[in-house]
């Protein structure tokens, strides 16, 4: 699992997650931040896929979309609790009335997101439905990142290299702890907006250049560089060579 992963089955497995929409660039975006989150991800395009996908894959936390064109989320979460698949689901749902939540909740819906939402936000409601549910359970996880002779402690939020302590501010924190979690990953800056501002794609990609160059000054400058600029399509930190 990546470094930060703090959850895992009963089996030591990491946990299992179905993802259940009709639009595609959603799946993808959702799959590809549970992955990073170092989870098993199974996606499903229809409310007929998913109960396939609910029997033969059984997932410990349901992603799921109420407007689908088939059978749509409500109807699934029926048939799953009728069925006695007490799986936790997350709503997704392009409504926001009060109404619309009551009923999915109503249904045995666990817990609901409006679109758009945070990659972010999705991440933390799963975690916080798996704990709670006990499909999964938190393993001791160590605080303190490494990368080369940077080290990051979670818990004090303190940052050293080469034993010099480094002061950063609470966005290059978290930016560096992002960075560091993804080591010899290369991140985009949709996805750096997305984790560390909780901003929609488009339009403010500069913020993450500012940020970058400040965190470069600050670990880098004097020392052999950590932080790489992968032209075209992000950022990546690892350690020398």
């Amino acid at each position: 699992m990546p470094a930060g992963s703090s959850l895992h089955r009963a089996d030591g497995a990491a946990p299992r997650i179905l993802v259940v929409d009709d639009e595609q660039m959603l799946t993808d975006l959702l799959s590809m931040a549970l992955r990073m989150e170092g989870w098993d991800v199974h996606t499903a395009a229809s409310g007929f896929e998913a109960l396939q996908a609910a029997r033969d894959y059984q997932p410990d936390a349901l992603v799921l979309d109420i407007m689908m064109p088939d059978l749509d989320g409500m109807s699934v979460l029926e048939r799953l609790r009728h069925s006695g698949n007490n799986v936790p689901v997350l709503f997704l749902t392009a409504k926001d009335s009060v109404g619309d939540r009551v009923a999915g909740l109503t249904a045995g819906g666990d817990d609901y997101v409006t679109k758009p939402f945070s990659l972010e936000e999705v991440v933390a409601r799963l975690r916080g439905l798996m704990r709670r549910s006990g499909t999964a359970q938190d393993v001791e996880a160590e605080p303190i990142l490494r990368v080369g002779d940077l080290s990051l402690n979670e818990d004090s939020h303190e940052v050293e290299r080469s034993g010099r302590q480094i002061e950063l501010t609470a966005t290059e924190f978290e930016l560096l702890r992002y960075l560091m979690r993804n080591q010899r990953r290369v991140v985009s800056k949709a996805q750096i907006l997305d984790r560390v501002w909780n901003y929609d794609f488009g339009g403010r990609s500069s913020v993450v250049e500012l940020y970058i160059s400040y965190l470069r000054k600050k670990i880098d400058q004097g020392e052999e560089p950590l932080i790489h600029t992968v032209r075209g399509v992000g950022y990546m930190i690892k350690a020398p060579q």
